[in-house]
């Protein structure tokens, strides 16, 4: 079908389903061993694994055409750097390429707009942020490989859980070199700020004013809905530009914070319907455009995130909201 392009759908569209998640449904759900290096970006090379990860984004892709919304789906390359590409058994291969290329034909004839992203992620731990590359050397460090993705079709470029600014400074002008619509989503803490200390605010004004060409609008992922509230509600954070420029979550179905669930060693989860009741809290006060899951959520969480958009661009939550409520009751009580 023919669509809008992904800044048009940004624009006009009222809520924007993107993908749960895929490692930890890959890790857990369906016991697939991952590269040291390349995680789930080497999978495309094996036709059985390659399969199960196809048949994950189609799940996510038929949600979205039940209820009819836009879906961002994003390349499995968070990790999938031209330093670890470099130290790993498919450095003879065009990685980024060929995972765009697998990931593109959910594009086409569907009865939706799918538009797809170039993923890439910090050089070092998101969830400790120890590792801390400056502006000009993250700038040089992630080009390469968002110029790879860019000319190999992408609609859009996302950075994901960015847990300093100096890097997704560099990460944003890396991006923006590319001429694509490009998004950075931030690893945030309960008290409002990145793992650097730096307020959301803070982190949106700097790159704003730091990069030729500003970001699309900026999220968190890996972030339960309720710690994003509070992160948000911050005087710091609860501005005019946050309000505006913040417009997403990609949400964890755990409510622990970036250290806690870096120490994790089993996926926690929380009920579909709790996990997306405590979305519609947050969407009450920050009603953000672009709506996602993270680690511990499956298909079925979101088939509930969807219906709720879904709802919430008619207008009609209050009988959702207590058909959720009964059953999450009715669940515990079992």
């Amino acid at each position: 079908m023919d669509q809008l392009s992904f800044v048009e759908s940004f624009r006009t569209s009222p809520f924007i389903l993107t993908e749960g998640a895929i490692v930890e449904r890959l890790r857990h759900e369906f016991q697939i061993p991952l590269d040291k290096h390349m995680v789930h970006a080497a999978l495309i090379y094996n036709d059985s694994y390659r399969e199960i990860l196809a048949e994950i984004y189609r799940q996510y892709l038929q949600i979205a055409a039940d209820f009819r919304l836009p879906l961002m789906l994003m390349t499995p390359t968070r990790r999938a750097n031209m330093e670890q590409i470099a130290e790993s058994d498919y450095r003879h291969k065009n990685v980024l390429a060929d995972n765009v290329s697998f990931l593109s034909r959910f594009r086409t004839g569907t009865s939706i707009p799918v538009y797809i992203g170039g993923l890439a992620g910090c050089r070092g731990d998101a969830y400790d942020g120890r590792y801390c590359l400056s502006v000009e050397e993250a700038m040089e460090f992630h080009f390469p490989a968002v110029r790879m993705m860019a000319e190999a079709g992408v609609d859009y470029l996302f950075a994901g859980i960015m847990p300093q600014l100096t890097e997704a400074i560099g990460m944003a002008n890396a991006m923006a070199a590319t001429g694509l619509p490009y998004i950075i989503s931030f690893m945030v803490c309960r008290d409002g700020r990145l793992i650097d200390g730096t307020f959301i605010h803070d982190a949106i004004d700097a790159i704003e004013k730091e990069t030729s060409t500003r970001p699309l609008c900026y999220m968190a992922n890996c972030i339960h809905p309720d710690i994003l509230h509070q992160a948000l509600l911050h005087p710091r954070n609860d501005t005019p530009l946050v309000r505006q420029r913040f417009q997403g979550i990609q949400a964890n179905a755990a409510n622990l914070s970036p250290e806690e669930l870096n120490g994790c060693e089993h996926l926690i989860s929380s009920p579909p319907e709790e996990l997306a009741d405590r979305l519609m809290t947050l969407l009450w006060d920050f009603p953000l455009k672009i709506c996602g899951g993270c680690c511990g959520t499956n298909q079925q969480h979101m088939r509930r995130f969807a219906e709720m958009l879904a709802c919430r661009r008619e207008e009609d939550l209050a009988p959702l909201r207590a058909g959720w409520r009964a059953a999450y009751l009715l669940d515990a009580a079992q």
